[in-house]
């Protein structure tokens, strides 16, 4: 069976997180992804947070499933020349250079079109044209500018950042989204184009519930919050939902740091959990009956819920929650989730092998399509593939030797 993007060939320049979260789901759906890496050095995150000495760090190997590795001194004649090779043979090149880093090698965007105007030039840049074009961005920095760190955490305490990384992989994934659009347009067109995702703009889209409750707060409170006071600005909430349906995460037993569960009190879901708490009373009382007379204490509804689920584990409050069809889900640990057998059997985390480090776990392919299987191979070791790619160019043997002497690859 083929897969959804067979055929379609992708230069890789990225590094660290973001640009390869993004060219691993392009090669998991099938693409050739060639990773192009400085000689001697590679990716940054090669050796970034070892675990294991002299071996590639679990960050780049989580990162690059899938992909062939190439070594190009970019700043030799030479390299430039088989660059301009690689480009003219690609269909997508993607980097995520600070501003200008290409540039400032020679291949600004009117140039790499010359030398492949059915190329799609796909970048990643912590922000858009404008005051902030030339800075900087991170991961958490993306999360402050974009609007996630101001509306996370408790009323009471700092912003916080969020574990999910949704300015590096978060930017990764839309970048995906445009990449293929583009491929898609090329089709009737027969042109390649220009294609840029800001990480702030990819995390502000993620807030953008955030940014609906700033223009609401305009008509008075937001009722759906716990929050007693409300300013000019969306205030942190703590765990509430910040939907209609009200939700919290309570206390389980035996009480350890993730001994917790998230629950949504539905309205249709009320009377079931009066009759599981022990109070059905509750069910019929007008003081509690209705979302409009719970919502002014809904402190103390999940206090009332947290009584029952201190008696029992988030894995009991689960079963019998969902035995009632009232929404929730159990607060799960890291550990949790590489030991959980059903996300295994899944392939949401799956055990690779690797020649240098062994067996480690990553996450599998999110995206399923019936007709292109995922098969999450190991990330390529520095500079393993040069003999195939730049054989697939016309390159032979005696012709690597004379590069590799060089310095170029």
């Amino acid at each position: 069976m083929g897969k959804a993007l067979d055929g379609v060939r992708v230069l890789d320049m990225t590094h660290v997180q973001s640009g390869p979260s993004s060219t691993q789901i392009l090669a998991w759906l099938g693409a050739d992804v060639i990773k192009l890496e400085t000689p001697g050095r590679g990716d940054i995150t090669r050796g970034q947070l070892r675990d294991l000495p002299g071996v590639d760090s679990l960050y780049f190997t989580m990162l690059n499933a899938n992909k062939r590795s190439i070594t190009l001194n970019m700043k030799s004649e030479q390299g430039k020349q088989v660059f301009e090779q690689l480009v003219s043979s690609v269909d997508v090149l993607v980097e995520n250079f600070g501003p200008g880093v290409v540039d400032r090698f020679g291949y600004p965007w009117e140039r790499l079109a010359e030398l492949n105007p059915r190329l799609i030039y796909a970048s990643i840049k912590g922000f858009g044209p404008g005051r902030y074009a030339d800075f900087k961005a991170y991961e958490v920095i993306a999360q402050a500018m974009g609007g996630a760190m101001s509306t996370t955490g408790f009323e009471d305490g700092p912003p916080t950042a969020t574990g999910a990384q949704i300015g590096d992989s978060g930017t990764g994934i839309h970048l995906v989204a445009a990449i293929l659009a583009a491929l898609y347009q090329r089709t009737n067109s027969g042109r390649g184009q220009r294609v840029q995702v800001a990480m702030q703009d990819a995390v502000l889209n993620l807030c953008r519930v955030k940014l609906r409750d700033q223009q609401r707060l305009a008509h008075g409170p937001l009722n759906e919050y716990p929050n007693d006071v409300f300013g000019d600005e969306v205030p942190r909430s703590g765990n509430a939902s910040g939907g209609g349906q009200p939700g919290w995460a309570v206390k389980c037993a035996p009480g350890g740091p993730n001994d917790y569960i998230y629950v949504i009190i539905q309205p249709v879901g009320w009377q079931p959990i009066t009759d599981l708490i022990g109070k059905p009373e509750l069910a019929e009382d007008p003081d509690w009956a209705t979302p409009e007379a719970r919502l002014s204490k809904l402190d103390k509804a999940f206090g009332m819920i947290e009584e029952w689920t201190e008696q029992h584990t988030k894995w009991e409050v689960m079963e019998a929650l969902n035995a009632h069809n009232i929404p929730c889900g159990p607060i799960l640990s890291t550990r949790e989730l590489a030991e959980d057998a059903t996300l295994a059997e899944l392939g949401s985390v799956v055990e690779v092998e690797h020649p240098e480090r062994g067996a480690f776990k990553t996450v599998g392919c999110p995206l399923k399509l019936s007709d292109s299987p995922v098969d999450v191979e190991r990330s390529p070791l520095l500079g393993e593939h040069n003999a195939e790619v730049f054989g697939e160019l016309g390159y032979g043997a005696d012709d690597l030797d004379r590069l590799r002497a060089a310095g170029v690859i």
